[in-house]
């Protein structure tokens, strides 16, 4: 595991409360906050993968990193409560696969020029707009040509359920946002959707979701 400063940067839930101390109290216990199982979404989404390596942004206990080990990839995961991190470990520990933990916020983690296969982002919303902007820049930067990038998130419909979610439109994705962000790509799956979400006590219930699964211009088909 590599730690860097985790109160750097860190996205806000509300005036004078914490975040860092916010997710390491949800990642507390035994139990999963959000369950061990991936999320359904990237689930359906291993025929799109490409061999080599992943990134698992904001992976919390690991879920999703562990899911892209089992499917072998080389996994990288990054979040910034080291409390989810140990489970993390733990978690892999217990499927049998080994996934490279760092404990720092996107803007801390160390971005690198196209050094991966696969980049996968689930239920990040914490950044508001120019945020948001600013770390799709780094998943396609980060992304190898051909490489596969995985987006999931809450639609805009999401302030309707109440079972997730950040509570700010802003905050929310729909299909032109993602289209827009990574031009040029060719779009393997958009999809917007209800369905019930049963991913621990953290995501449950009935949601509003978005689905992206793009590849990068440029390598070579697989």
């Amino acid at each position: 595991m590599t730690a860097q400063n985790p109160a750097r940067h860190t996205p806000a839930f509300g005036p004078g409360i914490d975040p860092l101390t916010q997710w390491n109290k949800r990642y507390g216990g035994e139990h999963y906050h959000f369950g061990e199982a991936p999320n359904h979404y990237l689930s359906l989404q291993a025929k799109h993968l490409r061999p080599g390596t992943a990134l698992a942004l904001c992976d919390g206990e690991g879920r999703n990193g562990v899911w892209l080990a089992q499917q072998g990839l080389k996994v990288e995961a990054f979040d910034l409560s080291p409390v989810g991190i140990e489970k993390a470990h733990r978690l892999a520990a217990s499927r049998h696969v080994a996934l490279e933990c760092h404990c720092c916020t996107w803007q801390d983690f160390r971005w690198q020029d196209a050094v991966y296969d696969n980049v996968v982002g689930i239920f990040f919303q914490f950044a508001d707009p120019q945020e948001r902007a600013q770390l799709f820049a780094h998943m396609d930067r980060s992304l190898k040509p051909g490489g596969t990038i995985v987006i999931q998130g809450y639609g805009k419909e999401q302030l309707r359920f109440n079972t997730g979610g950040p509570g700010k439109l802003e905050h929310l994705y729909d299909e032109d946002l993602l289209r827009e962000a990574f031009p040029g790509y060719e779009i393997l799956d958009l999809r917007t959707y209800e369905q019930e979400v049963l991913e621990g006590p953290g995501h449950s219930g009935n949601s509003a979701l978005v689905g992206f699964v793009a590849r990068k211009p440029g390598g070579t088909k697989a």
